[in-house]
């Protein structure tokens, strides 16, 4: 009897985690990893959250078992399968506290000063400027930024293209506050057939109170161009 209700439970665990894994790890579209210079150890992070899961695990069974036993006490006949304790496995409290964490929790103010990662998601305003002569317009696009703990999009718009970004870095400088990395990929509206799709990089540092931030561009693979980007947060 006891094999059987230890492999019931363990059933169970494997049941629940596979479903939250594909809620809380399954990859978003378009979203990509980034790497983070200067911040907290995001190792460490998930240590943290484990140690949580494993207490709010223990408590929570503590709880459960005891509630049984209390019942039965009274004369309750109460009984609960071995798969229901499994909902509160400490892996699949990590998971749950994982997707909370890195949805929610790590842009609270103290705490993402303390991780050294600045939020950046939100809509942008960005006013960029050809240094080559000859070489295009000064244009006005529309910067959409998602950002969860470990995922990122930058999402560009313009009259004439569209581009994503594909790989990014952030990085805290103690004297300087935070600077973004990105390598984007390029793609003209259909009408602009004079312009050819192309990947490119940017570079952009944020102002303290991370409301605005300048750097420079430069596009390769069918435009060689560059210049300078001047980034402004709309209000929310």
């Amino acid at each position: 009897m006891g094999i059987a209700l230890a492999a019931e439970y363990a059933a169970g665990v494997v049941c629940s985690l596979i479903v939250l894994s594909r809620v809380v790890f399954s990859p978003m579209t378009l979203e990509h990893e980034y790497a983070v210079l200067g911040g907290y150890n995001r190792t460490h992070v998930g240590r943290w959250l484990y140690a949580a899961a494993a207490l709010i695990s223990a408590v929570i069974v503590f709880l459960v078992l005891s509630s049984i036993d209390l019942a039965r006490t009274w004369g309750l006949n109460v009984n609960l399968p071995p798969t229901a304790l499994s909902l509160v496995s400490a892996g699949a409290v990590y998971a749950a506290l994982y997707w909370f964490f890195s949805r929610y929790a790590w842009k609270f103010g103290p705490l993402s000063g303390i991780l050294r990662l600045p939020d950046l998601s939100g809509q942008w305003i960005c006013e960029g400027i050809p240094i080559r002569p000859g070489k295009g317009q000064p244009w006005t696009g529309r910067i959409t930024v998602v950002q969860s703990w470990d995922r990122l999009q930058i999402h560009v718009e313009t009259e004439q293209s569209i581009s994503d970004s594909i790989a990014a870095a952030l990085q805290y400088d103690a004297g300087a506050g935070y600077h973004l990395m990105y390598h984007y990929r390029n793609q003209p509206r259909a009408r602009e057939r004079r312009l050819a799709p192309h990947h490119g990089f940017a570079e952009i540092s944020f102002s303290r109170d991370l409301q605005s931030g300048s750097g420079d561009y430069f596009n390769g693979r069918g435009r060689n161009t560059f210049g300078t980007m001047a980034w402004t947060r709309e209000p929310a």
